[in-house]
């Protein structure tokens, strides 16, 4: 639910609550209590183990995160936008924020034919230890100060932190890659991130990074899992509710709300069923 900043003046409330059979619905209250509690247990197990997984990647990431790394990607950071996002326009550029990844029940997913319809050049950012942020951190700031406007994708787990840019103007986008996700196309440059890394530092913790991976890796899975149960106890749910709820009541809302967003006059009242949805 989404509480109206100024009800009445600039938005409204839509009560799809109307469109239950509430008496029907008090009949199978145990079976809605019981498929309820368990399906919001398997979310909240989910996100605790989301949590972990941020803080054990976040913790691999300061391990091999040094000066002179810091430096190295800031040079390469350069030498891209010099290339790819030359001065564009007048002031800065907008940012946008949207997910373009998600956990979900069928586990991590990438909405890369999002990217693909856009742009036409892609980076691939192959990244093992999470450090591809620090490259996209400098790529958002020097693309806004040239004027380009930028879609900055967050990481699903950790959304401080950046996993993919996309610059539609330039038909150019940097997208991460890495523990268990690929480009599923052939990218317009790949940049191998873990290469950046000081080799002796990986050799001395070798064994800790491994460890990290594993449990991260674990632990998303565990979520993933708990999601899937959590989709399968939603369309129960579903089951339970669907012979009591009016659909053509909804459908009569939804038409209204059509209408009211393309700025046309309602035919009638929200809630009020047309008279072809009376002789259904």
């Amino acid at each position: 639910m989404v509480e109206p900043k100024l009800p009445g003046a600039v938005e409204r409330y839509v009560n799809l609550g109307d469109c239950y059979d509430h008496e029907g619905l008090k009949k199978v209250r145990g079976e809605l209590e019981q498929a309820m509690k368990g399906y919001k247990g398997c979310y909240a197990r989910a996100y605790r183990c989301l949590r972990a997984a941020a803080e054990i990647t976040a913790d691999r990431t300061a391990l091999i995160q040094t000066p002179e790394l810091e430096e190295k990607i800031a040079k390469r950071a350069k030498g891209i936008l010099s290339r790819e996002c030359r001065r564009g326009g007048e002031g800065e550029g907008k940012v946008r924020q949207r997910f373009l990844s998600a956990v979900t029940h069928q586990g991590f997913l990438v909405e890369f034919g999002t990217v693909e319809r856009q742009c036409r050049r892609v980076y691939e950012l192959v990244d093992t230890y999470g450090i591809s942020h620090l490259l996209l951190t400098h790529l958002l700031s020097g693309a806004v100060a040239a004027g380009w406007d930028v879609i900055a994708c967050p990481s699903p787990m950790a959304p401080d932190r950046l996993e993919h840019l996309i610059l539609p103007q330039l038909s150019l986008a940097f997208v991460t890659t890495g523990n268990g996700t690929a480009y599923p196309r052939h990218p317009y440059r790949r940049l191998r991130m873990d290469a950046m890394v000081d080799r002796e530092l990986l050799r001395r913790n070798k064994a800790r990074l491994s460890f990290s991976r594993k449990v991260s890796a674990a632990l998303v899975e565990e979520a993933v899992s708990s999601l899937a149960q959590a989709k399968a106890m939603h369309d129960d749910l579903e089951r339970i509710y669907n012979p009591y709820v009016d659909f053509s009541r909804v459908r009569t809302t939804a038409e209204w709300a059509v209408r009211e967003l393309l700025g046309n006059e309602p035919e009638h009242h929200l809630g009020e069923a047309s008279t072809a949805d009376r002789q259904e």
